[in-house]
């Protein structure tokens, strides 16, 4: 008996992914849970295991396509069976009417059960336009904030069955040359697709704002040069990220709305109690942000350590979904690289990203005196739908104040982290 295996909603809000390799091919005797295919979404590359044993019978998408929730990859069933026979069978079990439920009405029936993109719409009437035959993302709500209703569903539907004209199929041509030189295309996959969907939706949502400070970290340059050897015996790299981390959390803690995010249906903002932080990677073709779990409940040398494994899994592109997910608050720091400053875009649904800059010996005033002291450039975005642009400097000035205070960056060195005093 065929058996269609449909891209399976993996939750998290993902509605499609790219295959990146398929493990089987046509004709190819497969068993229940073996892998299939590698499959790219926005959060993680996912191991596609199959549901069913049997032969492959066809593979119907191509390696590089994007597909969507509820697409067929591949359809299984007994060696010698046809897939065409099967579509036959299924055709003519198609066209016994369904029982009614309600008035009857003609409308246009979507080319594949795909599922429906991110829209705001509840299970209820997703399922109701499944049904119906209507796709969500033609319709323009008129619940709250865009929400699509079920009356706007069946209004569609009506609106569906007047007759239009038929339209030729246009010829898309695509230059290599324009008028003043040669061009090169690039298609939008992967990472930096999903990125550049997700930096859409969060500057489309959020009232973006950014707030610029620095902080001399001299002292803290001093601090975690000393430590260095004791890291590199526990076998980790010691960077300045840990101690900004339990600078930040210090201030986040005086500043809670920092760690928390906004809902738009119930109109609340929802402050989380605990304490997790988005560090982006950079990698080939887009950033990554993996979450660094309760960040108050560990040392300098542990967050060295998680800081390190995360980025190497982001880069090889082995993280779990697991690890991208839950965050409170996320850092980029692109110090590595350089720059004076930076408006970074929040990581949606967050409230406020950091973005940390390069470390380097900058003329100031202090004392009356002209003097190089070591500064950190420091760049808070934030949703100005939450927070306000004093409530933004305040907890920069404690940001700033607990990364200048050598006291409290060696108690964070050297206490275990509950025994550290904010």
């Amino acid at each position: 008996m065929l058996k269609e295996f449909r891209f399976p909603d993996v939750g998290e809000g993902i509605t499609e992914g790219e295959i990146v390799r398929w493990l089987i091919k046509e004709g190819d005797e497969v068993k229940e849970d073996q892998t299939l295919a590698e499959i790219e979404t926005d959060k993680a590359v996912v191991e596609m295991p199959s549901p069913y044993k049997g032969t492959v019978l066809k593979v119907h998408v191509k390696e590089k396509d994007i597909v969507k929730v509820g697409q067929v990859l591949v359809t299984i069933g007994e060696k010698g069976e046809s897939v065409a026979e099967g579509a036959a069978e299924a055709a003519k079990a198609e066209e016994k009417p369904a029982p009614a439920t309600g008035p009857s009405v003609v409308g246009i029936v979507p080319e594949s059960r795909e599922e429906i993109q991110e829209v705001l719409a509840t299970p209820k009437v997703r399922k109701l336009a499944m049904e119906l035959g209507v796709d969500l993302k033609r319709i323009r709500g008129t619940g709250p904030q865009g929400r699509i209703t079920e009356g706007d569903v069946r209004a569609a539907k009506v609106a569906a069955a007047i007759p239009k004209e038929e339209k030729k199929p246009a010829f898309k041509i695509k230059e290599k040359f324009d008028f003043y030189g040669e061009l090169e295309r690039i298609p939008l996959r992967g990472v930096r697709r999903a990125t550049a969907k997700r930096m859409h939706e969060s500057v489309s949502t959020a009232a973006h704002v950014t707030h610029f400070d620095e902080a001399d970290v001299t002292e803290l340059v001093k601090i975690r040069e000393g430590l260095k050897a004791q890291a590199e015996e526990k076998g980790v790299k010691l960077t300045f990220l840990p101690f900004i981390i339990k600078a930040l959390l210090a201030a986040i803690k005086a500043h809670p709305l920092l760690n928390a995010t906004l809902n738009d249906q119930d109109e609340e903002i929802i402050v989380k109690k605990y304490y997790n932080f988005g560090i982006a990677v950079d990698v080939p073709d887009g950033l990554i942000v993996p979450v660094v779990k309760a960040v108050d409940q560990k040392s300098i040398f542990e967050l060295a350590g998680e800081i390190q494994t995360l980025a190497d899994s982001a880069k090889k592109r082995t993280l779990d979904l697991a690890d991208l997910k839950g965050g409170t608050f996320s850092i980029t720091n692109v110090g590595g690289i350089g720059g004076e400053a930076a408006t970074p875009i929040i990581n949606y649904p967050e409230v406020a990203i950091l973005a940390t800059l390069k470390i380097k010996d900058r003329v100031r005033v202090k004392n009356g005196q002209a003097t190089a002291i070591k500064t950190l450039p420091l760049c808070l975005s934030f949703d100005h739908r939450v927070i306000d642009g004093a409530e933004a400097a305040r907890f920069m000035n404690d940001l700033v104040a607990k990364l200048e205070d050598a006291d409290f960056l060696r108690r964070a060195a050297h206490s275990l982290p509950e025994s550290i005093v904010l």
